[in-house]
């Protein structure tokens, strides 16, 4: 029942002021007062709102395609202070998965924080799979997560709390997979959903996985395929497969832990999880920061059944041209490589694999680990060559074949 008291009382202040207390872009009275009579400034909602509501259609980018290019994050970073301090293994001077800071010999601390919009429609779902993304950060640099923060940004004045609700009810399950409690978190009044956690665990500091050691002779394997950016962004339009979507929500769902896992017990130290900037643009990472020159083979790649379709027809998010714009200064590709497997390695990937670079003679007994563990998908997808400034090599398939 509308508090006609109330509304009289804020809406004669908004009145005066010329704009609407809760926002102040808007006059007073706002466009869904004359369509609705509903003054969300005096606390009212729309009968009708917003439970059962598709959240990709709410945002502009799905998913980890919500992030900033690489390109702009570099140029928003540079010239900012260097940290000296000895106890800080690893800092964002070499762009990684997380920062360490080291307590004493045995132990050191791991932290990461990642938000992202919606990649899937079901608010639970979304949920879980936030979770699995904040977590997968930790597990890349060979470390144990231990707690999270949750970090919620939701348009409070439009849809049900019920959905908020959702939302930490699934990151709170799948952490809790994990064997990770939720300490509390922060949430902002937000026109679009973001969801993530800040994530703390703790590492051997003689086990850290870190993006600059990568060794010529290595071989690179991949834990999931790749293809949920351009799932999500076909969901967005209304062309993607059902079988599709399940697919992509069923491995974003799923926690990098028992790879990482595996991977420290090889004696693997070198990795990064691949999301956002895609998987050209996480190797280009690697390969930078390792000084070596990396070779990929596209046909070697694990895809989502359709994702190769889908980008053959186009629907191409602005998000791959975004990656495109950074990653492919580093890329020589061959000849035979088509448009459509540029966009597929350069697409942005919400909670996707590990990217591994794997001492030869030790990948093939990892690779069964890790089938044994789950990741049915992980497979050699290339190597590292040799020795440089950071440089990748793309072809259809290893040479010889």
């Amino acid at each position: 029942m509308v508090d006609l008291e109330k509304r009289r009382r804020i809406m004669g202040r908004s009145v005066k002021l010329g704009h609407c207390i809760c926002n102040p872009k808007e006059p007073c009275p706002c466009d869904l007062f004359k369509r609705k009579n509903v003054c969300l400034c005096a606390g009212e909602r729309e009968e009708e709102a917003a439970e059962d509501v598709a959240l990709t259609k709410l945002v502009e980018n799905a998913g980890c395609a919500s992030k900033v290019s690489q390109e702009f994050l570099k140029q928003a970073l540079e010239g900012l202070p260097a940290i000296f301090d000895p106890r800080v293994l690893v800092s964002s001077s070499t762009c990684d998965d997380a920062g360490i800071f080291k307590l004493n010999k045995t132990t050191a601390l791991v932290q990461t924080v990642d938000v992202f919009s919606p990649c899937v429609d079901d608010p639970y779902v979304f949920g879980q799979i936030a979770a699995a993304n904040s977590v997968s950060d930790v597990y890349a640099m060979g470390g144990k997560p231990l707690t999270a923060l949750s970090i919620v940004g939701f348009p409070s004045d439009r849809l049900s709390p019920r959905i908020m609700n959702k939302m930490l009810q699934g990151g709170i399950d799948k952490l809790a997979e994990a064997g990770v409690p939720v300490l509390g978190g922060h949430s902002i009044k937000d026109p679009e959903v973001k969801f993530g956690f800040a994530v703390t665990g703790v590492v051997r500091p003689d086990r850290i996985m870190t993006n600059d050691k990568a060794r010529p002779g290595n071989l690179l394997i991949l834990t999931k395929p790749l293809g949920t950016g351009l799932a999500c962004f076909a969901q967005q339009l209304g062309k993607a497969d059902a079988a599709l979507l399940e697919a992509t929500a069923r491995s974003m769902t799923e926690l990098n832990g028992p790879a990482a896992e595996e991977a420290v017990k090889a004696g693997v130290r070198a990795a990064t999880d691949v999301t956002g900037f895609g998987l050209l643009g996480h190797l280009a990472e690697m390969a930078v920061q390792s000084r070596v020159t990396a070779e990929i083979w596209a046909e070697e790649v694990p895809l989502f059944k359709g994702v190769l379709d889908l980008a053959r027809k186009g629907v191409i998010s602005g998000a791959v041209e975004r990656n495109r714009e950074y990653a492919m200064r580093f890329v020589t590709k061959a000849d035979d490589l088509g448009e459509e497997w540029e966009a597929v390695l350069l697409d942005p990937q919400t909670s996707g694999g590990l990217l591994l670079a794997v001492p030869r003679a030790r990948a093939a007994g990892l690779l069964k680990r890790l089938a044994a563990r789950g990741a049915a998908a992980a497979r050699v997808i290339g190597r590292v060559v040799e020795r440089s400034e950071g440089a990748i090599r793309v072809g259809l398939r290893p040479e010889g074949r």
